[in-house]
């Protein structure tokens, strides 16, 4: 079993940052990836951003490129959200979420952290 649990999110006024942080815990050793997603109210869930684990390569929504950067502490098997720019589309709940190889393929989820955005 894998735990994530999230950090960072709360109030934030347009145009201003927010960083999110995902630590985890438990049977880590074969993450293959791990990234965000985010539901907005009425909202599907969509994703965010997502990086691999060992190679490091990043993936955007094209609704956040320029403006949000993922980045992995790999020591801490952590995940980080550095969101700047903020607009109030991206109000959401926003969910961390890891996938582990073994001899199948699990995902796993956070709870999700909050961030709102007033305009």
């Amino acid at each position: 079993q894998v735990q994530l649990e999230e950090a960072g999110g709360g109030l934030v006024q347009a145009g201003g940052s927010l960083r999110l942080s995902c630590a985890t815990s438990g049977r880590t050793l074969n993450t293959y990836s791990m990234g965000w997603f985010r539901r907005a109210p009425g909202k599907e869930r969509e994703f965010v951003a997502g990086i691999s684990w060992s190679g490091g390569s990043t993936y955007l929504a094209d609704s956040v490129k320029g403006r949000f950067t993922i980045s992995r502490d790999y020591g801490a098997n952590a995940v980080h959200l550095q969101m700047n720019s903020l607009k109030p589309a991206d109000t959401a709940d926003y969910l961390c979420h890891a996938r582990i190889l073994t001899t199948r393929t699990d995902d796993y989820w956070g709870r999700g952290t909050r961030v709102t955005v007033s305009s």
